[in-house]
């Protein structure tokens, strides 16, 4: 793990705490906020945030064309609003452009507002994410999974973690509570 670089993107959100918690785990950590520092990671971290606002400054910086293209051949992690941005679709969301990057429908806020916040348990088939206690903040809803998307994880037995090719969504922060199994476990796909 530790001769990979992995990119967490600091437009803005809590990529402070993805790359405090992959640093714990030896990993090096670069902060992508251009095309050029992209190119120079072998995987990426989207970070929670605000979605609407996250993916205009993508755009800005050239960003949402070169994450497509980036997703094709390297991994890809989305959590919360990372989650909504890889969606295919998002069935509530005005004004934001998903990368449709994996076949799923999201709804942003689906379990409420910021005060609906909660930690929960993470059912898993998977031993090292099976009972792993995340956070839900504002956190994104998936109602549709489309075929060829694995299930990694479920919550009240709905789809809380998804993966498709080189892309991994999860609509919860495994980071706000430090719980560094699911970085270790999407790590694993950097080869």
């Amino acid at each position: 793990m530790s001769e990979s670089r992995v990119g967490v993107l600091a437009l803005q959100g809590d990529f402070a705490l993805h790359a405090e918690l992959l640093t714990g785990l030896g990993v090096a950590v670069k902060k992508v906020r251009t095309v050029e520092e992209l190119e120079t990671v072998d995987g990426l971290v989207i970070p929670g945030g605000e979605s609407t606002t996250l993916r205009k400054l993508m755009r800005r910086h050239g960003l949402d064309e070169a994450i497509v293209a980036y997703a094709a051949t390297k991994p890809v992690l989305g959590t919360c609003a990372g989650c909504i941005l890889l969606a295919n679709d998002l069935g509530n969301a005005h004004g934001v452009e998903p990368l449709q990057l994996i076949d799923i429908t999201v709804e942003r806020n689906g379990y409420g507002r910021q005060v609906d916040s909660f930690e929960a348990l993470i059912l898993s088939d998977d031993p090292s994410l099976n009972g792993t206690e995340v956070s839900f903040i504002r956190a994104p809803r998936i109602v549709r999974v489309g075929e060829g998307v694995d299930v990694l994880g479920r919550h009240e037995d709905e789809p809380v973690a998804v993966r498709q090719g080189h892309v991994t969504a999860l609509t919860f922060h495994p980071e706000v509570t430090r719980v560094d199994a699911w970085h270790c476990a999407w790590l694993t796909s950097l080869g």
